[in-house]
């Protein structure tokens, strides 16, 4: 992914953060947004404009489950471990995603069509226990329906249909007449 145009492309990105530790976050949160993910080079290009060891950028990207080492997912369902989420069978809903996904929280698919991922309390805490499907919330679950919810998202990745999340219709190709 970083080639020398890559890396040349990240110095760009990175050339307005101030050394030192006040900009480690944005410049990270800039990077994966900029990749979909924090990829080993950049680690070391953000230490270098930063003036920080691969170290200590590498300890802020391992800390912070929002940061991906990883390329995303096609499909990367949220699973948050909130407290109003907790007390409503969060953890059940935990199990039965690995369970029916066949991977643990921060694994995708071999294929990478699908992944999970821990998140942190997104403040819809009405609609717990809840998930997001590439960010969109999907609340109120149960057991039953997070492995529905599995299934459509594996039945839509075998399809190769990401035009729409599983749950919603797709729109149909307008006509002209």
């Amino acid at each position: 992914m970083l080639d020398h145009e890559g890396v040349l492309e990240l110095r760009n990105l990175l050339a307005g953060f101030k050394p030192g530790d006040g900009d480690l976050l944005a410049a990270l949160h800039e990077v994966q947004h900029r990749y979909g993910y924090v990829p080993k080079l950049a680690i070391r290009e953000v230490a270098r404009q930063l003036r920080l060891s691969e170290a200590r950028v590498y300890g802020a990207v391992t800390f912070f489950s929002e940061f991906r080492e990883t390329p995303p997912p096609e499909t990367l369902i949220t699973w948050c471990s909130g407290p109003a989420c907790h007390l409503k069978g969060g953890d059940r809903i935990r199990r039965a995603l690995e369970a029916e996904m066949g991977i643990g929280m921060g694994q995708s698919t071999p294929d990478n069509r699908a992944g999970l991922h821990v998140g942190q309390c997104n403040g819809t805490c009405a609609q717990a226990p809840q998930v997001w499907v590439n960010g969109e919330v999907v609340g109120n679950l149960t057991p039953t329906s997070a492995i529905i919810l599995c299934r459509d998202v594996a039945k839509d990745a075998r399809r190769g249909d990401r035009g729409h999340l599983p749950w919603e219709a797709p729109v149909p190709e307008q006509h002209e007449r």
